[in-house]
């Protein structure tokens, strides 16, 4: 007797063993409207995704690491079973008009990026804690902006996106913390600092609001280039400090953040990546800085997702898609050798009774 193995194995043999590269600084083009490339229409109705979406998976960042990294299993818009040639929903060819916005977007944003980038290194030159204490006041402040508006247009009905909230609500949280750290390190001490920090975190959030409503990909865009900002500056900071920073015993907050019993929120910010892929270890002070810094690299890549209009799902709903698969098996995205075992379980398995 024979038994026809399940498709999906094989799908998932070929998207998760096939990464492809993508540069952190690439011309995230997306197609938010065909006719209106400035804005997008919130009424536009939720793509339809395959039950076996494609899964997105992101290196672990060494520390000789300059720039963020991607890994893509397969291009977006395509799926597991259609052997990467695109669902046939794409959208056409960006007209020159578009390309244009898309680069004055940017544009403008890396000249925002640049001209804050030279305050802060003009304030805090020889003050880090200070200025990461400001930089993460500052850094949370989009995803509070995203969730207002996206709670203003599920409020009328316009667009409701569960897991674009879930997502940005849990980037805050990972926020939140870095926060945290920094003021469990001194870095509000100073009147000043705290001042700086609320007051421009205040303007920067009635500027993320407007420009989310006008054009979310230039919303998304200038984050994507203030937490690469962050990437880097943390970057510098460890390879200048890691032999102090390994004297020093790690901040409790950051302790019972990275290693507490629920990560769930941990996981779900972490778009690029499985949930439970990444677990860090802190067992001191340079191996707390270490992953805030690959933090900033997965708000980066999640950032860059967001840049095409209806690409975000949360990590966790692709588990949940995988656990209704027919086959019985759930792996991780990057889990070749359990394929195996899942051919062996389709195999073995006895055929579901039929009624005649």
């Amino acid at each position: 007797m024979t038994t026809n193995l399940s498709p999906a194995v094989f799908a998932i043999s070929a998207s998760s063993c096939a990464p492809l590269k993508a540069k952190r600084h690439g011309n995230s083009a997306s197609f938010y409207s065909r006719n209106n490339p400035l804005s997008y229409s919130p009424l536009s109705t939720r793509p339809s995704i395959p039950r076996k979406s494609f899964w997105v998976r992101a290196t672990v960042l060494q520390e000789n690491e300059e720039k963020v990294v991607v890994e893509e299993s397969f291009p977006p818009k395509t799926s597991p079973d259609d052997g990467g040639k695109g669902s046939g929903n794409e959208p056409p060819e960006s007209s020159s008009l578009e390309r244009w916005v898309i680069k004055a977007e940017q544009s403008v944003n890396i000249f925002l990026t640049d001209s804050a980038i030279k305050i802060l290194d003009t304030l805090y030159h020889d003050r880090d804690y200070p200025r990461f204490f400001v930089l993460e006041t500052i850094a949370r402040v989009p995803y509070f902006a995203f969730i207002s508006v996206l709670h203003m247009y599920e409020s009328f009905g316009w667009w409701r996106r569960a897991d674009y909230m879930k997502v940005h609500f849990a980037e805050s949280w990972n926020e939140m913390h870095h926060l945290l750290i920094m003021e469990e390190l001194g870095g509000n001490a100073w009147w000043v600092d705290r001042f700086l920090a609320q007051h421009v975190a205040a303007v920067y959030y009635i500027m993320t609001v407007l420009m989310y409503v006008i054009s979310p990909r230039m919303a998304y865009h200038f984050s994507e280039c203030v937490e690469s900002h962050a990437f880097e500056t943390y970057d510098k900071f460890i390879k200048a400090q890691g032999e102090e920073l390994k004297k020093s015993p790690a901040p409790e907050v950051a302790v019972k953040y990275y290693t507490g019993g629920d990560l769930y929120l941990f996981d779900e910010f972490q778009t690029a990546r499985a949930p439970n892929s990444r677990r860090p270890k802190i067992e001191n002070l340079y191996d707390v800085f270490l992953n805030i810094r690959d933090d900033e690299a997965e708000h980066c890549k999640t950032m860059k997702a967001c840049q095409t209009h209806g690409n975000l799902r949360s990590p966790h709903s692709y588990a949940e898609d995988a656990s209704e698969d027919d086959t019985g098996c759930v792996l991780p995205p990057t889990d070749c050798e359990g394929i195996v075992d899942c051919v062996k379980k389709s195999i073995t398995s006895p055929p579901a009774k039929q009624n005649i």
